[in-house]
């Protein structure tokens, strides 16, 4: 890890932004935060405060190192707070979602449209014997309907477990008998650059593995599918017919503050995705508050985060944080640029966006189009941009500032985590000066530093991000399996969450994240761990053994490297690294899809057996070999990397 950290430090170039940009903070965010860290339970509370809730709290925290209860004894529903809470209101009839599907179908459905339709699934979801405390497994594409879902299950106090609609049969059957669902809601199709993902077929394919599974509800996203869609008798419905017999009101479940809101899956440095536990009245009093400071949301706004709701972005972001403010948010199906390169600047320009938050691999996609792009069209709606996920470039920073806010909107560049459940670290609009490339400091009621390989703090320089203090959205727990929980995020530097990132900090305390120290890999912002891959891999036939690598890339940040030692009696062909790639796409998804596979007969390993994945990230960056005194046989690197040399010319 040691190792990792001085890797990324070396790899972080210096940039000197212009110079409206190096100021030091403004005095005003200097006495904010200030005022906030000498009262941080009062700050929360007071954000806590507008949310609405059946009964207040009696304690604001409750923290037993590493588990944090927040507003002991508070009830509330996270459904109330991103929909009854408007019904009486002049945003009952306001827009909530602006929607658009990859082939041009379009809807814009009001608030009370939204909660009509979560009434009514939520009494479906009861009908099929959904109680409180029961798992709903979400598997849908970005439609409104996967909004309607999470709520429904959030108004009856059954946690939903949101799997990401790109990924395959098998990652989908794990995360549902990890979470032991008893209901799977699908799609029979999805769309994706034109082509049609066949959700349905997926679903079948994970269901016939998960017993837990009694029903499957399937929405009709097709009126006439191009694909014939199977429904087992007895245990699959369609969503259109649920809807039109279940009754328009269903009476909202009170729940405790610490009632389980959801699980989502993300990897860990295992094989095994973890099942990272949110709870309801602090993740949404994170949610709701950071949405309002960060993005300074109008009642005019039109905000849209491009991110899928399979994501944490996509359910704080896009469902939780907005609703619950009455904001209208687009919603987006399909990729950026299909058919064309324009697909998201028409959007903005026809709806009037006004607040943009996307990922850096986004905004990079956008540069390599080109020094034009985007070409007439008019972005004056814009007035706030924002960057989410891993570190963006300062290069990119400055162009998204010129090419897309026409040097007039500010930026918030924010770090934060699937565990952290909202915003940690990031400027305010109007509060916190900017530099190209750093998420600035922590928003207001964080407690975040770096420490060294001891835990001794540091100050200015490089070190390991951690959390000094509980926050609201954090993680309770690993779902079945706390002693994990423990060890992976409390056991490096006791009494302190470790985030797995390390960063960088300069003489005004701003933070620049550099990336992960762990086996977790950034790929086109999406946390991919490297022993998945491996282990998928390891399960095709002819490999015996699989290391996995990050090479860095200039549009998806990281790319996935695989070295690989086949069976005895397997060859290596073209066709057989073909076959390897989609073995990995069928059992992860195509997110996961090596940028290349190099056979090889042995693997640098130490005498004891362990690969030396720090050699191998050298070969696959071409930087200098580091340390092969440790090897059992130090001539494998040099052939391996004399392979993957010619490999890659």
């Amino acid at each position: 890890m040691e190792e990792k950290l001085q890797t990324l430090l070396r790899e972080k170039r210096t940039f000197r932004p212009p110079r409206e940009f190096t100021r030091a903070a403004h005095v005003g965010s200097k006495a904010i935060y200030k005022e906030v860290s000498s009262k941080r339970l009062r700050f929360w509370a007071n954000q806590a405060r507008e949310l609405t809730w059946f009964s207040k709290w009696k304690k604001v925290l409750e923290w037993k190192p590493p588990h944090a209860k927040w507003f002991v004894g508070g009830r509330l529903n996270a459904s109330v707070n991103c929909l009854d809470r408007h019904i009486d209101t002049a945003t009952r009839n306001k827009v909530a979602i602006l929607w658009e599907g990859e082939p041009g179908d379009r809807r814009a459905i009001t608030y009370w449209e939204l909660y009509r339709d979560v009434n009514r699934f939520a009494n479906a979801l009861k009908s099929l014997g959904v109680k409180r405390g029961d798992r709903v497994a979400i598997y849908l594409p970005m439609i409104p309907e996967a909004v309607v879902a999470m709520l429904a299950c959030a108004r009856i106090g059954a946690p939903h477990s949101v799997v990401f609609g790109g990924f395959a049969a098998h990652a989908l059957r794990d995360r549902i008998n990890d979470a032991k669902a008893k209901v799977l809601i699908t799609a029979d199709v999805g769309y994706r650059r034109g082509q049609q993902v066949l959700l349905k077929r997926n679903a079948d394919q994970a269901v016939a593995e998960t017993p837990c599974i009694e029903h499957v509800v399937v929405v009709r996203r097709e009126e006439a599918p191009s694909t014939q869609i199977h429904m087992e008798p007895d245990r699959d419905v369609w969503y259109h017919r649920l809807m039109a017999d279940a009754e328009a009101y269903c009476k909202p479940a009170v729940l405790d503050a610490e009632h389980m809101l959801f699980t989502l899956y993300t990897s860990g440095t295992t094989g095994k995705p973890k099942g990272i536990v949110h709870t309801t009245g602090g993740y949404m009093t994170q949610a709701v508050a950071t949405t309002r400071w960060v993005f300074d949301l109008k009642p005019e706004d039109v905000y849209w985060c491009m991110a899928d709701i399979g994501w944490i972005t996509g359910h704080t972001y896009v469902v939780y944080g907005p609703l619950a403010l009455g904001a209208t948010a687009v919603i987006y199906e399909g990729a950026p640029d299909w058919p064309d390169r324009d697909r998201v600047w028409d959007i903005v320009e026809r709806y009037g966006v006004t607040v943009f938050y996307t990922a850096p691999t986004a905004i990079r996609a956008f540069m390599k189009w080109g020094p034009e792009h985007p070409k007439n069209r008019d972005l004056s709606s814009l007035r706030l941009l924002g960057t989410v996920g891993e570190p963006i470039n300062p290069e990119a920073w400055m162009w998204y500032h010129r090419n897309i806010g026409g040097e007039r909107c500010p930026i918030v560049d924010t770090w934060w985590q699937t565990e952290t459940g909202g915003i940690m670290i990031t400027p305010l609009p109007g509060v916190t000066t900017t530099k190209p490339g750093s998420a600035t400091i922590p928003f207001p009621g964080i407690e975040a530093e770096l420490v060294d390989a001891n835990g001794k703090p540091v100050k200015v320089g490089g070190g390991y991000l951690v959390m000094t203090s509980p926050w609201p959205g954090m993680l309770r727990t690993i779902y079945g399996d706390d002693k994990r929980y423990r060890e992976q995020y409390w056991s490096r530097f006791p009494g302190k969450y470790f985030t797995g990132d390390g960063a960088k900090r300069d003489e005004d305390g701003y933070f620049w994240i550099l990336g992960r120290v762990d086996d977790v890999l950034n790929v086109a912002g999406h946390r991919i761990g490297t022993m998945e891959v491996e282990s998928a891999l390891v399960s095709h036939p002819s490999v015996a053994e699989a290391a996995v690598v990050g090479r860095p890339h200039d549009v998806k940040g990281q790319v996935l490297v695989a070295f690989v030692i086949l069976r005895s009696g397997h060859h290596a062909s073209p066709a057989l690294l073909d076959d390897l790639e989609e073995h990995v796409v069928t059992e992860i998804g195509a997110i996961a899809r090596p940028e290349d596979i190099i056979i090889t007969a042995e693997l640098p390993k130490t005498r004891s057996g362990k690969i030396m994945r720090r050699l191998l990230r050298d070969i696959a960056t071409g930087t200098a070999l580091g340390d092969v005194t440790t090897l059992a046989d130090p001539a494998v690197v040099a052939a391996l990397k004399e392979k993957y040399e010619a490999n890659e010319s």
